[in-house]
């Protein structure tokens, strides 16, 4: 799954046929005055400038500025752009058509292992929380879409006034419905769809989109990148070990967290939360979440390592994991001591200590051919199955 920006999730509304006010993505507040020399909506409109990062509470931090012309928006977007905001840089603004509406809807899709659920209220806004019990809801079946009567009827019993707007809100259903789909997303939340009654215009004003990463190969006109969602954009190190997880069976994730001391090469998921609370409840600081897991190719567990092995002032590595069911110890272990090997010769591990535990098919032969580094001067410590796994860490965080 992956998280995009508010002007990407536009731009497949705009595809898709749901409506959305005027936007611009600039990265350059000067690209922006250009802009509105050319675009008559950015000169006469009022304007939204908002930070196009994926930071929460923008509203709260002073990243979101309304009611502006645009010379006022040009200010505020040289304000935002440079900006740090934790370990986060705001590099880009989303400035939008601020409309003057009616109301505030709700509307959203998530898909689950018997297709998707659609979800309707008309009491959307910051309190769509404190009105959830207005929301209705429709299963949609793999393959199959409601039709625009049964898409209405849902429409009036989630609060929407009969005739024109139940009818409107349910045709933007039906092409969110499409967007859904043929995006291949996972979830996608309008909060809110607003309306101007006066000329029953509708917009989307704010959005929040998941798609399907390993799907992209069947869309040549995604031009975007996926965003994290914890707080900063992905580093250089993330993105590649993404699209190295996008690419083989089984897979491979790694995640930075700065200033951490100790890096984690873990097996399965469980084991990788189960490590990283270990370390962190003895006093330890994490370098890194990562893990490997369904038998990944043993050069993708070498690109792994050799990823981690680069994190800056790292003094421990664990390379952990409970007894795997199928995953071959002896195979992945072999692409961790060729990252291993490679990482040494490129001048990293100086004064790092390898701490290894590990069960499962082939461990034998994978804790014997690791252990073999400690003739190639690595300080490496190797334990088999019967090493409990906190006592792993206690002897990391004692060393």
């Amino acid at each position: 799954m992956a998280k995009i920006l508010e002007g990407s999730a536009m731009k497949f509304f705009n595809k898709w046929g749901i409506p959305v006010p005027n936007y611009v993505v600039v990265m350059d507040p000067n690209r922006l005055a250009q802009l509105g020399e050319a675009n008559k909506w950015l000169r006469e409109s009022k304007l939204v400038v908002k930070a196009h990062e994926a930071i929460g509470g923008r509203f709260k931090l002073g990243l979101v500025k309304i009611g502006l012309n645009l010379e006022e928006a040009v200010e505020a977007a040289r304000e935002m752009i440079g900006k740090k905001v934790g370990t986060a840089e705001i590099r880009q603004v989303i400035v939008a058509e601020m409309l003057d509406h009616d109301e505030e809807y709700y509307i959203s899709m998530a898909g689950n292992r018997d297709g998707a659920e659609l979800l309707l209220s008309s009491k959307g806004g910051v309190d769509i929380e404190d009105n959830w019990e207005s929301v209705r809801r429709i299963a949609i079946p793999v393959d199959d879409a409601p039709s625009i009567e049964s898409l209405t009827e849902l429409a009036i019993d989630a609060g929407f006034p009969e005739g024109e707007i139940a009818e409107r809100v349910a045709k933007i259903a039906s092409r969110l419905i499409l967007c859904f789909d043929n995006e291949d997303a996972q979830s996608i939340e309008i909060n809110p769809l607003v309306i101007r009654k006066s000329d029953m215009r509708f917009a989307a004003l704010d959005a929040v989109m998941n798609v399907d990463w390993d799907a992209r190969f069947r869309h040549p006109d995604w031009d975007f990148k996926p965003v994290s969602e914890i707080g900063r954009p992905f580093t250089e190190a993330e993105q590649q070990i993404m699209d190295i997880d996008s690419r083989i069976k089984g897979s491979v994730k790694f995640v930075e967290v700065p200033g951490g001391e100790v890096a984690l090469l873990t097996a399965g998921g469980g084991a990788s939360v189960f490590y990283a609370d270990a370390v962190v409840a003895r006093g330890g600081t994490i370098a890194n979440y990562a893990e490997y897991s369904g038998a990944p190719a043993d050069w993708a567990v070498e690109a792994l390592t050799e990823t981690l092995c680069q994190l800056p002032n790292i003094k421990h590595i664990i390379v952990g994991g409970a007894i795997a069911n199928f995953t071959d110890v002896k195979a992945t272990f072999g692409g961790i001591i060729n990252g291993l090997r490679e990482s040494k010769a490129n001048g990293y591990l100086d004064g790092v200590k390898i701490w290894v535990r590990r069960g499962g098919p082939n461990e034998a032969e994978g804790l014997a051919a690791i252990s073999k580094l400690k003739d190639e001067g690595f300080e490496i410590h190797v334990y088999d199955r019967n090493m409990p796994m906190t006592d792993i860490v206690d002897l990391a965080m004692n060393s």
